[in-house]
């Protein structure tokens, strides 16, 4: 870990700088893979799983036998937690639901705007170190609600050909369409290509390494739009002096287990907090079961000693976190200074794994500072919105004037027209 105490703001420049992923031919790499899968179908699906992960897959969906299969293998315990997180997560997207309003902008003109679901959305879950079912709740519940009529989910399978059960039942039970064992840059290229049995989709949402990353990208060059830019995980933790060092070391290791490449930032206002943190952090880490990514990401992290809430709230805004903790007294009072921010979780009791899992909120965050021109994804994420007018013989009389006007001043003579000829047709 990178400690600075009291660093000056010439210096945050630097502070707030993200591990530098290695790219080296990966454009490259992807843009092969798209056109394997465009050239042989699922025939290069088959060869990519096998390839990347050793994976041999004889039927790329998955069979309605294997979904109920999978319900068999959970535990009751877990099964109940997901059907709580579940219910948390829809109410709180459910309140996001929206009624059409109609506003007379002029006499007898009225406009309004109505969502319509996106129609195909395609969900990438990973399945390698962590299957984060959790994700498809994030996903597959507010594109339910949106009322998306295809949820294609892809993930990778383990080399025996079979998806996490975890990751299956939650699919099924959240209303996803149809399952297709298939991971990676692949999986992208055939949600965005589409294949014997994969339907193209026209948004693709989900987390990914710099492989899923890179054709996420990618795929808007075939007009496919995705959930967002996204990097590692990242969390912030502001901490003064009645902050508990054990639970601000807990939050920053929930994030530094992700990957190598995660990145966590711990920021106090009190020495003796900012000390004990640091202690903590080093003897929790021993006690973790995934802690060499943990000590990787340590390496890219930085415990700061600050003067002030007001400064640390500076510098939060400039490095934009997915993921802001405030450990603070009052912290009501700061909320108005947060600018930039994926998800901010209030207080002690406030874990960020609570926003992972089940208290309602999305996990689906922007990351690498995009929390700047990115909200995380929501009900809104789902849907377009279309906008509608109506103006009556009266509406175009009372408007008229303006319009020909206006766009007589922009030598458009045609739109002009298309007014004018009405009034007339009104004498």
């Amino acid at each position: 870990m990178q400690i600075s105490k009291y660093p000056q703001k010439n210096e945050w420049s630097e502070l707030i700088k993200r591990p530098i992923l290695k790219r080296e031919k990966l454009s490259e790499i992807i843009v092969d893979i798209f056109n394997q899968v465009e050239k042989k179908g699922e025939q290069a699906l088959l060869e990519f799983n096998k390839k990347f992960d050793g994976a041999e897959v004889k039927n790329i969906r998955v069979s309605k036998e294997e979904i109920e299969n999978a319900e068999q293998l959970l535990s009751r315990e877990l099964k109940n937690a997901i059907h709580q997180a579940k219910e948390n997560i829809t109410q709180f997207h459910t309140s996001q639901i929206t009624d059409i309003k109609k506003i007379e902008t002029s006499d007898n003109v009225i406009c309004w705007r109505e969502n319509r679901a996106i129609e195909k959305v395609g969900i990438y879950i990973p399945g390698g170190t962590a299957p984060l079912f959790s994700t498809v709740l994030m996903l597959a519940i507010p594109a339910q609600l949106a009322g998306c009529k295809e949820i294609i989910l892809c993930s990778p399978s383990d080399k025996n050909g079979n998806i996490n059960p975890a990751i299956l039942y939650t699919a099924q039970l959240c209303g996803v369409s149809k399952i297709f064992k298939v991971g990676g840059a692949q999986a992208i290229a055939a949600m965005t290509l589409g294949t014997e049995n994969i339907p193209n989709v026209y948004k693709i949402f989900g987390p990914g390494n710099q492989y899923v990353v890179a054709a996420k990208e990618y795929a808007q060059t075939y007009n496919v739009a995705i959930d967002m830019p996204a990097g590692p995980s990242e969390v912030l933790v502001i901490a003064d002096e009645q902050a508990i060092p054990e639970f601000c070391a807990a939050d920053l290791l929930s994030q530094a287990e992700h990957g190598n490449d995660s990145q966590v930032i711990f920021i106090s206002t009190d020495v003796k907090i900012f000390n004990e943190t640091i202690k903590e952090t080093e003897k929790q880490i021993k006690e973790l079961p995934r802690n060499d990514f943990a000590r990787q990401s340590l390496k890219n992290s930085h415990f700061l000693l600050l003067n002030s809430i007001d400064e640390a709230l500076e510098f939060s805004n400039l490095y934009a976190p997915e993921h802001l903790i405030l450990a603070i007294e009052n912290f009501e009072k700061y909320i108005p200074e947060i600018q930039n921010a994926g998800s901010v979780f209030l207080g002690n009791y406030s874990c960020e794994s609570a926003g992972d899992y089940a208290s309602g909120t999305n996990h689906t965050l922007p990351t690498n500072g995009f929390a700047k021109n990115y909200s995380g994804v929501s009900l809104d994420s789902f849907v377009k919105k279309i906008t509608f007018q109506h103006l009556s013989e009266k509406g175009l009389q009372n408007l008229g004037k303006t319009i020909e006007i206006m766009a007589e001043a922009e030598g458009l003579f045609a739109h002009k027209n298309a007014v004018s000829i009405r009034l007339k047709q009104e004498k």
